[in-house]
């Protein structure tokens, strides 16, 4: 390390006259003591890490360490890929790697929002090994949103076709080698569906994975005492398992890299530094049954190259309630499981002239009589649950006090071995005892490390095997008996109920007791209109800000949308799209600060059909419509009538360009007499663009009285647009007299659409009289949408005195909604004040659904047959007047005569009479 020897340089100067040697010696204590610090720092950080079966966030990028699962366990998996297509962007794609090695495959069911789904199966589309859809998760026709595709890392597994296709036209391609040979990963596809996923946000799956095929040399008959078809070098024949003492063989063997054969996770050994004896004992006891029909020891455990090998090792040792075994350099492993003691110990076989250190039971600081622990539990979504804690009252009445600690068993699903795994682990450690006896040489080397033998009446374990430079044997015991794994007495694991929705207010994800009803709001003069009622129970929790709602009327699909921001009222009224006569289905939801996990209530419907609107309520909202529309209209007139002859002025130049211009130019003069042709050519090359432009310019003056003709015409190119336009200007003024007619037309099309329009403009001015008359067509369309203008004006101002009207045509078609209008406005005043008066009709998409409407906006509005004998329908000053009315049903809430002497009061039920 450079900044080690600088400082070392330094010092050797200051205090050894600048000795190479000495700088060399105190550089390296420096940097053997920095590495010595950072590893203590990475120790204590793998300390810390929890081994378990469970993968539980999402890991992004490329910085992330290799690993892999041992047995059955949740992840979240790595996301390595994202790719959004399609109008709108609403096919998405992201590749998750689940685990390094050759996987068994996915169990039949994922966690999505919280809940556990069904994975139904698939016919495959490509090279995946499987493909599957979420259960739940399809659109109105029965098509599925929500799809995987399953890769298993086998080598050579071929790329994932359809995710190449969709990509090759975006910036983020998934290239066609990238096969991920030795990855087990999915491609997780999603349809956007604003019913699923628009309240809920993207979802985040949970895939339950099986992991790693492992080696079993029980099952290869080419190892001594092996039978059966696997092999060690063939993958292929390798079988997926959850036998603890296997994952630990298959670890110290490696994952291996397939090219370079380099070691990703785990020790790396070769079959020949294992003890394979030892392992297939440990194999066959973890598959022993038990008195409860299940095997003796399972594990699964999610595992990286980064972690200590002394750690993963452990995980395994635990989970078969052994221990690590080195003999005679050999690794191995001791399971959890009772032994015939291979030999006696006797005073004979023990030298008198030889130390021994015994200690036939532990200081009660060694000993704990209430031992807890948890493990993963499927049942409860894969997370840890407590198991039952294991004391005898009798330990504790002879240790004199409470002494309590706790083992986690994480790496373990199932209840029933976790805690018989409790279980053992405190017998164990009560046993307790140990010593270290010398023997001689014929007892030593008729015994080994881990083997059973029997001492002053007791059982004792081999746990370490000593000999020194003159072959005199110590043996290292460990007291043990064969009741510590007696199924007698052990409960059964911990019963895990599935969680329930939450009732926690703080865990709440949507309102308790929520229903629906149906209600009337009083207005004034009695009028009445219909409402619905919203009520639930008020929740206990500040992080819940709002209530929103979604309703419908029964047997429709449009869904109308409101909120209560006080959660604490517990009721909220809504007229809001709420019409009279019709059967509402409601649900809610909330929304928090911060926000989590939401869900709708069920459907709840309405016992009764709304009540009759008030007339006068429904017409406000129709007034309101259809004022909006109308100011819409008047600034649609203020914008058509702005002055476009500087927009036309503005239009005509072609600044910045380069390239060939070539000018032409006839002027006759005499006196204030002008006449002058001008005629200007320029062209423009570049590597991005081509341009090209013709300017005509005429003019004949005399004084004061002008005449001018001005023509632009250009087109231009780019790699993605094309542009043509042509702009003429005809002016003719003599004073203050002016007369104008302009043209502007222009096409344009890009990668994203195309436009076409044309203006045309007459002006005539008389000492700032002005009549003005303009057209205006536009045509466009693009990826999105198509739209469609057609706008004529006129427009006359006198002394400040104006008149204005304006016709308009226009149609719209977009995935929204084809919509499609024509109104006819008219304006007339002074500078002071004006009157507006017009009308519109039109087709028009809300919520979904197709409608459409006119509205007119008169002082007067009279319809009548022509026939003198009739008087006409008419509306005027608010009040609609009719002579005869030939009429079915009345709606109706008060009916009162026109001289005050009788009044019916339909809503209350009275009627009134007055002399």
């Amino acid at each position: 390390m450079a900044i080690f020897t600088s400082i070392a340089t330094a010092i050797a100067g200051a205090l050894f006259g600048g000795s190479a040697l000495a700088a060399s010696l105190i550089g390296g204590a420096l940097a053997f003591g920095a590495k010595l610090a950072i590893g203590k720092l990475s120790q204590q950080k793998q300390q810390k890490r929890k081994y378990t079966a469970v993968q539980g966030e999402i890991q992004f990028g490329g910085d992330v360490p290799v690993g892999t699962l041992y047995g059955v366990g949740k992840t979240k998996g790595q996301r390595t890929f994202y790719a959004k297509w399609g109008s709108g962007n609403k096919w998405n794609a992201e590749v998750f790697v689940l685990a390094n090695g050759w996987c068994d495959g996915l169990e039949p069911y994922v966690y999505i929002y919280g809940e556990k789904k069904a994975l139904v199966s698939r016919p495959v589309i490509g090279n995946e090994v499987a493909n599957y859809h979420i259960e739940g998760f399809v659109n109105g026709s029965g098509d599925p949103v929500l799809t995987i595709r399953f890769y298993d890392g086998r080598p050579g597994q071929l790329v994932d076709q359809k995710l190449v296709d969709v990509s090759a036209g975006l910036g983020n391609k998934w290239k066609s080698t990238s096969v991920n040979a030795g990855i087990c990963y999915v491609v997780v596809e999603r349809i956007y569906s604003d019913k699923l996923f628009g309240s809920k946000g993207r979802p985040e799956l949970e895939f339950v994975l099986r992991g790693l095929r492992e080696y079993d040399p029980r099952k290869d008959s080419t190892v001594a005492g092996g039978s059966g078809t696997q092999r060690l070098n063939t993958p292929s024949t390798w079988v997926h398992t959850k036998n603890p003492a296997v994952h630990r063989l298959n670890y110290q063997l490696g994952l291996r890299a397939l090219v370079s054969g380099r070691t990703l996770i785990g020790e790396g050994k070769s079959l020949g530094q294992i003890d394979l004896a030892t392992y297939f004992v440990a194999m066959n006891v973890c598959d022993t049954l038990r008195t409860n029909g299940k095997k003796t020891y399972e594990c699964s455990v999610f595992v990286s190259g980064d972690d200590d090998h002394t750690e993963v090792l452990k995980q395994f040792d635990d989970a078969m309630a052994g221990y690590g075994l080195n003999r005679r350099g050999l690794s191995g492993v001791i399971p959890g499981a009772p032994q015939i003691p291979v030999k006696d110990l006797t005073v004979a076989d023990i030298p008198v002239d030889r130390a021994k250190d015994l200690q036939f039971r532990p200081s009660a600081f060694e000993r704990f009589n209430h031992l807890s622990g948890q493990f993963t539990s499927i049942e409860s979504m894969w997370n840890p649950e407590s198991l039952k804690p294991v004391y005898v009252n009798a330990d504790i009445a002879a240790d004199g006090r409470n002494r309590q600690t706790s083992i986690d068993f994480l790496q373990v699903t199932d209840p029933d071995i976790a805690q018989y795994l409790l279980n053992i682990r405190y017998r164990q450690n009560r046993m307790g005892g140990k010593a270290t006896v010398p023997v001689s040489r014929r007892f030593g080397l008729a015994v080994q490390e881990g083997e059973w033998i029997t001492w002053r009446g007791k059982s004792w374990l081999i746990s370490e095997w000593r000999a020194d430079d003159r072959l005199r044997i110590t043996l290292v015991l460990s007291e043990t008996s064969a009741a510590i794994y007696d199924d007698a007495g052990i409960q059964p694991g911990p019963v895990v109920i599935p969680p329930t929705p939450p009732i926690n207010p703080s865990l709440l994800s949507t309102v308790q007791n929520f229903n629906v009803a149906v209600g009337m709001i009083n207005g004034a003069q009695g009028y009445d209109t219909p409402a619905l009622v919203f009520t639930w129970t008020p929740p206990d929790d500040p992080t819940i800000t709002a209530v929103r709602f979604s309703y419908q009327i029964e047997g429709t699909t449009e869904l109308f949308e409101d909120q209560c921001t006080s959660p604490e009222d517990g009721l909220f009224r809504t007229t809001k799209n709420v019409v009279s006569g019709k059967v509402y289905n409601a649900r809610a939801t909330i929304t928090t600060v911060p926000d989590r996990l939401r869900t709708f209530t069920p459907w709840m419907t309405t016992a009764q059909a709304t009540g009759l609107q008030t007339l006068l309520t429904g017409l406000q909202q129709l007034q309101d419509d259809a004022l909006n529309r109308f100011k819409e209209l008047q600034q649609e007139m203020d914008e058509f009538f702005r002055p476009r002859l500087v927009e036309l002025l503005d239009a005509f130049s072609l600044e910045g360009a380069v390239g060939q211009i070539e000018r032409q130019q006839i002027v006759a003069s005499i006196g204030d007499a002008l006449a002058q042709i001008t005629e200007e050519r320029r062209v423009r090359v570049s590597e991005n663009e081509a341009t090209a432009q013709l300017l005509t310019y005429l003019q004949a003056s005399l004084g004061g009285t002008n005449a001018r003709l001005i023509t632009e015409e250009t087109v231009r190119a780019t790699a993605d647009s094309a542009l043509s336009s042509q702009i003429t200007q005809l002016t003719a003024e003599t004073g203050n007299n002016a007369a104008a007619i302009q043209t502007e037309a222009t096409a344009r099309a890009d990668a994203d659409g195309a436009l076409s329009s044309r203006i045309n403009s007459l002006d005539a001015d008389v000492d700032g009289n002005l009549a003005r008359l303009i057209q205006e067509e536009t045509a466009r369309a693009d990826g999105d949408s198509a739209l469609a203008t057609s706008i004529s004006g006129v427009s006359a101002d006198f002394n400040g005195r104006f008149a204005q009207g304006l016709v308009k045509f226009e149609a719209v078609a977009a995935p929204t909604g084809v919509d499609a209008r024509f109104s006819v406005m008219l304006r007339a005043g002074t500078n002071q004040s004006f009157k507006v008066s017009g009308f519109y009709i039109e087709l028009y998409t809300e919520g979904g659904v197709q409608k459409s409407r006119m509205a007119i906006q008169v002082d007067q509005f009279l319809v009548f047959s022509g026939n003198s004998g009739h008087l006409p329908f008419a509306f005027e000053n608010g009040e609609l007047k009719l002579a005869i009315a030939n009429i079915g049903t009345v709606n109706a809430g008060l009916l009162q005569s026109l001289n005050g002497k009788m009044k019916i009061d339909l809503n209350n039920g009275t009627i009134e009479i007055f002399s």
